[in-house]
């Protein structure tokens, strides 16, 4: 038996190669022949062909972000989140062993057969929203790492210490332009956010509305508020621009649109849709939800502070780079364009205690671990020096 497989985490650091790994593991031990696609943060390797997609007897996604799915059609199908790929690669394995994987075809929206009741089904929704938002997640990412870097280096090599407002860098300092480029990077994050959970729901026809639809929720302005709608502005701006978009996709249109259709009609009419539902009913509803919660924020003081910081350090440990994780992980950083780094230095700090606490663990007893886990412990501890829970 052949199988094919693909696996992808929003970071595309760990998880994926994780899954990958596990997945090969399980095959051999059962005797099965398979190659594992990983979609990861350095793109797509070991690029699965159309002879081996083919040939293979069965599919296997372990992702969690959105896969293009097209290619597979016609083949029995398992479609589940990283983690499962991690921890229950064998399962995944037997599903098509045993045929109970139905068969994906591309032009219907219900394809797994593990979907024939309700409770399935709810799973699936909500497994399909968590890889619409980790898509746009994965894509924020980056933004925020060099954004967060660039300040954090010209406030530590730059900064003079202020009476009233702490620390800051002189407009004359060589290390301004890094603040400048640093805040540029961070204000792409909510319409990077936005856009690539559209295109994670209606493919490339979604990216310019959900942009423009993120732009609106982070700009006040249009909308009369103070304060713009932040990361809760941006997730609902990216969900109703990929909807409308898919909707308007599946409109059918004369012969001679049909090419002008992804390029021209969706966008457009898309963008301003979102547009107008943002600026003339939910923006500033959805801005005074996010300024009282930042403002909740910024009012806690002593131990309010500490009961906070233990509740977002448990959630970035809880599963190291899952659900829970990348909650408290995106509550952080999207805080950040506010102007409140306080709940992000909380995370960063939670984020490198486990890898950096197992990699020393395997450099001072090395007696209680077996050689591949002491391997594992020194690149868990240089990747927690850089903030990858998952190491």
């Amino acid at each position: 038996m052949k199988i094919v497989a693909v696996t992808s985490c929003p970071n595309g650091i760990a998880h994926t190669y994780m899954a990958q790994e596990k997945l090969e593991q399980a095959a051999q031990e059962l005797g099965i022949d398979i190659k594992v696609e990983t979609q990861g943060g350095v793109g797509v390797e070991n690029r699965l062909s159309a002879k081996e997609i083919a040939e293979a007897d069965g599919v296997i996604i372990a992702a969690d972000r959105q896969v293009d799915l097209s290619r597979f059609d016609g083949k029995r199908l398992v479609n589940e989140n990283v983690r499962a790929g991690i921890h229950h690669p064998k399962d995944l394995i037997e599903r098509i062993q045993q045929k109970k994987a139905s068969v994906y075809h591309s032009d219907t929206e219900q394809n797994e057969s593990t979907a024939s009741n309700e409770d399935d089904r709810q799973h699936k929704g909500i497994q399909h929203v968590y890889q619409h938002l980790m898509n746009g997640v994965s894509f924020m990412v980056p933004f925020i790492v060099v954004g967060g870097l660039l300040i954090a280096i010209a406030l530590s090599l730059g900064g003079e210490k202020t009476a009233t407002q702490g620390i800051v860098i002189p407009d004359d300092s060589f290390w301004k332009p890094f603040e400048k480029i640093g805040a540029l990077a961070f204000s792409f994050m909510v319409p990077i956010l936005a856009g690539y959970i559209a295109m994670s729901i209606a493919d490339k026809p979604g990216l310019v509305p959900g942009m423009i639809g993120g732009a609106i929720a982070a700009d006040g302005s249009f909308y009369g508020s103070d304060a713009g709608a932040g990361f809760l502005g941006g997730i609902v701006a990216g969900f109703l621009a990929g909807y409308i978009a898919k909707w308007i996709k599946q409109v059918k249109v004369p012969k001679a649109m049909a090419p002008i259709m992804p390029i021209i009609i969706i966008p457009i009419i898309s963008s301003i849709i979102v547009g107008l539902i943002f600026i003339y009913v939910i923006g500033a509803p959805i801005a005074g939800v996010f300024a009282g919660l930042t403002a909740w924020l910024k009012g806690m003081q002593g131990a309010n502070i500490v009961i906070l910081a233990m509740i977002i350090g448990a959630m970035i440990a809880f599963d190291m780079g899952g659900p829970v994780n990348k909650v408290a992980f995106l509550f952080g950083s999207a805080l950040i364009a506010e102007g409140n780094y306080s709940v992000m230095g909380m995370v960063a700090v939670a984020v490198c205690t486990p890898p950096i606490g197992l990699g020393i663990a395997t450099f001072i007893n090395r007696r209680k671990f077996n050689y591949n886990e002491i391997e594992m412990g020194k690149a868990s501890f240089t990747m927690g020096l850089f903030g990858i829970t998952e190491g």
